[in-house]
């Protein structure tokens, strides 16, 4: 009885972009699966792991863990059962009763992009969803910009910019999220959360959308994301001068790596292994500034519409023996890989290892979301509906968004990148299917990329 009554407390820790969500029996996931199938049909919804009447042996135990994970990772992949309430849901009160956080009132403080914080009274139990409505409610942004921003997740780093761990989902209560880092660096903030920036006209027709995306902008020149020379640079400062915000946001759309989303120093192995890189998120691109071995840097883009396909792996290094350096320390290594078409004939695989491949991974599948929504004649205010019955809580006094200060001198020690070559076809990528990651890795661990399906020849 012993064994049997521990086995039905076995309990299986959920880790959702590389943070353990939460903790969960066999028997609540067994709900989930039932509840699925009630909704969706048996032929929908994969298999999942039988019960046993007698106690699991080690081996059976380990079986079934990997079972589940794979189960959920189906269900995660599949956009009818991924996005569907019930499966949310499940996810949300897991989390909430594994981090043991009761529903109350709370105040939740998020950040805008020039810094400034909103304030916002919630409930710990508000989904992402309500939590941006009561940001943009207390901002007094009208409800149809509201699908134009999103809340991310961010660390904030020492000399005050932010580096971003992931955009919040619907499967996480932004409270928890936070509060259950136990740590004050890391934040929540308001952004834009489109590639295209001909949305940018929608957003600027309103006073609110405008100030967003100007505080945005600047914020984004400062901390040397978008590239700007001297002579650009006076030009922005006379516009700031005269508070021509419009003017000022249309001459940045024309700046180099205006929009885009600028990611930490990393490593990547193109066109070698073990190459820095600085990756940045853009125009429906990963673009790659690559410092050799040799010191020099190149510069290369990978488009989204020819990558097949992307996963994201995690794998906990080795230590070198007694002499690897900390022992018993070793961080969880991520990695991005995906695979590229080159040439009209050859695929071929890139890896980027870093703790932002998480956020890597959820940029690139909001560029191909975005994109098959625009070629089907959608537009981005369908996408972001409104839940018809999101009773919330109006604020009644709004908050104004302040004015960021006047733009400093562009940093000279920010070197000009040299563009050797941008177009990568020359380059030769390691396939990856050798290495020990990327052992194991079952179908359902990829993103399919349908952008990719639509590539013609003219294409390339």
């Amino acid at each position: 009885l012993g064994s049997d009554w521990h086995l039905s407390l076995q309990a299986y820790n959920i880790h959702v972009n590389g943070v353990l969500h939460c903790r969960v029996r066999y028997s609540q996931l067994l709900g989930l699966h039932e509840q699925l199938r009630k909704e969706y049909g048996a032929n929908v919804v994969p298999a999942f792991p039988p019960k046993k009447i007698f106690t699991l042996t080690p081996a059976e135990v380990e079986q079934r863990r990997e079972q589940l994970e794979k189960y959920m990772q189906a269900v995660r992949q599949d956009p009818t059962l991924g996005g569907s309430e019930t499966f949310n849901s499940f996810l949300r009160k897991a989390q909430q009763e594994t981090q043991q956080i009761p529903t109350e009132e709370v105040v939740l403080e998020v950040l805008l992009s020039n810094g400034q914080k909103v304030k916002v009274t919630i409930l710990t139990s508000d989904q992402t969803e309500d939590v941006l409505e009561a940001v943009a409610s207390k901002l007094d942004l009208p409800d149809d910009l509201v699908g134009y921003f999103s809340l991310f997740l961010v660390r904030e780093t020492k000399d005050g910019a932010f580096s971003f761990v992931r955009k919040l989902q619907e499967f996480e209560l932004p409270y928890v999220s936070v509060t259950s880092l136990h740590n004050p660096e890391f934040r929540i903030i308001l952004r834009k959360s489109y590639w295209d920036s001909s949305y940018d006209d929608d957003v600027m027709e309103h006073r609110v959308g405008l100030n967003l995306l100007y505080a945005q902008t600047v914020s984004d020149i400062e901390h040397g994301w978008i590239l700007v020379n001297k002579e650009q640079h006076r030009q922005l400062k006379s516009l700031q001068e005269k508070v021509s915000k419009k003017e000022f946001i249309r001459l940045a759309q024309t700046l180099k790596y205006y929009g885009y989303l600028k990611f930490d120093p990393c490593v990547t192995d193109f066109p070698e292994k073990g190459c820095h890189v600085v990756v940045s998120a853009g125009n429906n691109e990963l673009n790659f500034q690559v410092r050799l071995p040799s010191e020099q840097i190149k510069e290369g883009s990978f488009k989204v519409t020819r990558m097949r396909c992307w996963r994201v792996t995690s794998s906990v290094p080795m230590s070198n023996g007694p002499s690897g350096s900390s022992p018993g320390k070793s961080e969880v290594k991520l990695e991005l890989a995906f695979e590229y078409l080159m040439s009209k004939d050859r695929l071929q695989w890139g890896t980027i290892t870093s703790p932002q491949a998480i956020m890597l991974s959820i940029c690139l599948q909001s560029m191909v979301d975005e994109l098959m929504v625009k070629k089907s004649g959608g537009s981005i205010r369908k996408m972001f509906r409104r839940r018809v019955n999101g009773a919330l809580r109006r604020s009644a006094s709004p908050q104004a968004l302040k004015s960021p200060p006047l733009l400093d001198s562009p940093d000279a020690s920010r070197e000009p990148v040299a563009k050797l070559s941008s177009k990568l076809t020359s380059v030769s990528l390691r396939g990856i299917s050798h290495s020990s990651s990327a052992n194991d890795v079952g179908a359902n661990e990829f993103h399919g990329n349908y952008a990719f399906e639509g590539i013609g020849d003219e294409d390339l």
